[in-house]
This record gives structure tokens, sequence and C-alpha cells, in this order.
């Protein structure tokens, strides 16, 4: 039971994230609003994993520096990055399916990576997903709910963050992952730094209590409560772990329908659901040991 109520809430609260966005980024340039969470979430992970493990545990190796420089480019920089100035273009809903496409984006890199042959069940399993993701995405771009701009930009980060996960099951850590979290995720601000500071429009930003909440919001229940949450799921078992990304899209289109009146249709129900039939036959193998 608690592992189920543990699943559960990762998924209620990574979902949020989406919409969290979207009531940001309209008060703020996504940029500044992904450096001001990705710097302070990352010291607050840092400060909280001084405060609990030992000191050994915080700092990384010489040899981890180069490892977590490319795991916080992938996973934090460009994914995360890509994934708010998605927002602006992007229905929360579709953000929220985009994160549960990502393990089928895993199968399909880690065969290319490693160099074997995709299954049939994998096959089917990527056809049917992204099958779902099109049907589920088509309604909402003649809607004006998405564009082509925004919905490439949502899969750059996708690859990317895809990337991130085989990368990171290639290392073996040493840190904790409550200071791996931490390090990547300060690390992702600063190299994203220079892109805000030149790019984003400053001008026009209101720090604001919404820009503030949106934030908060971002940093605590999603940043450290989330993915705390997600870490502890993977311990647990880290296959049936992934069966809580099932649930994103569902909590990711509720929240959008009732926060932000995004629409709801038959093709959002349908594809969501071929997205999730999608994740399961493509890791049907996994889940039956």
């Amino acid at each position: 039971m608690k592992q189920i109520l543990t699943g559960i809430a990762f998924a209620a609260l990574w979902a949020s994230a989406s919409a969290a966005t979207k009531f940001g980024i309209r008060t703020a340039d996504p940029l500044i609003l992904a450096n001001v969470r990705f710097l302070v979430a990352g010291s607050l992970l840092l400060l909280l994993s001084a405060l609990f493990f030992r000191k050994s545990a915080l700092w990384p190796r010489a040899f981890e520096w180069p490892q977590l420089f490319i795991f916080a480019l992938l996973n934090t920089t460009i994914y995360l990055g890509a994934f708010v100035l998605s927002m602006r273009e992007v229905a929360a809903g579709i953000g929220s399916l985009s994160t549960a496409t990502g393990p089928l984006f895993v199968v399909v890199l880690s065969a290319v990576w490693l160099g074997r042959r995709l299954k049939n069940e994998e096959i089917w399993g990527v056809v049917l997903g992204f099958s779902g993701a099109a049907l589920a995405t088509f309604p909402l771009l003649q809607n004006s709910y998405a564009t082509t701009k925004g919905l490439l930009i949502l899969m750059a980060g996708i690859l990317s963050v895809s990337a991130a996960s085989v990368y990171y099951a290639r290392v073996q850590w040493q840190l904790s992952s409550l200071a791996l979290n931490g390090w990547q995720v300060l690390i992702g601000g600063f190299l994203l730094s220079p892109f805000t500071l030149y790019f984003a429009n400053w001008q026009d930003t209101k720090w604001n209590a919404q820009f503030w909440y949106s934030v908060s919001w971002l940093i605590v229940p999603v940043s450290v409560g989330a993915l705390q949450l997600w870490f502890y799921l993977l311990r647990q078992d880290a296959v049936r772990a992934s069966l809580w990304l099932f649930l994103c899209p569902i909590f990711g289109f509720t929240y959008a329908y009732i926060l932000l009146d995004e629409p709801l249709s038959w093709h959002t129900l349908v594809g969501t659901m071929l997205v999730i039939s999608g994740l399961y036959v493509a890791q049907r193998e996994k889940f039956a040991q």
C-alpha cells in the first residue's frame, strides 16, 4: 500500500509541472523561470543533502565532474529548458503526455546506443505510443493549442532526457541520489545561464506573486518532492517504477482541463490510452519478471 500511495503521489506531483509552468510564463520569460528554478532547487537539494548525509556523499570525486556535466546538460539544461520554452506554444496536457513517451524514446535510443535489435513487442509499443501522441496532439494543432514549432522543441527535449536516461544507467554513480539530483540541477542552471542572460526578455518579466508561486511549486513539490519519490520507487523496483509514468498524462490532462480550461476530446482520451498501451507493450517482458 505504501508503494502504491507513493507512486500515485509521484505521478500527481510530476504531472503538475506543465500547469505550473503555464502559470509561470504568463508573467516571466520561460528561460528566466527555468533558470531561477534550477539554481534555487539545486542549491536547496544540496543543502538538504549536507544536512542528512555524510560530506563524503555530497562532493563528487574528480572523475564524476565530467559525468555530472554531461548528465546535467542532457537532463536539465536541454530537456527542461526545451520543455519550458515549448510551454509557450504547446498545451499543458501535451507536455504531460510527452513525459510519458520518454520510455519509448529510451527503448529506441538504447537499441541504437547498445547496437541491439528491437524486439517485436518493442516495435509495436513504439508504434502504438507515437500514434497515440499524434492522435492526441492533432486536434490541438487545429485549435491553436499547439504549434509545430512548439512540438518540435518539446520533442527535442524528450530526445535529450531519453539520452540522459540511457547515459545515467551506464554510469556507476557514487553520490547519494539527493546530492546527484542537486548537482545536476544546479550545474544545468549554470549551463543555461548564458543563454538566459542573452536571449531572455527581462523587461517584460514581472517578479510578482504569480511568478514566485509558480517557481516555488516547481521547486518544492516537483524538483524536490516528486524526484525524491521517484528515486524511492526506483530503489524498490526499477522496472515497476516506470508503471507510475502511465498516470502522468491522466493527471496532466485533468490539471489542464480544470486549471487552464484546455479542451478534452475523444482524441485526447483515445490518444492517451494508446500511449499507455504502447508503454506497457514495449516493456511487458520486464513487468512479467
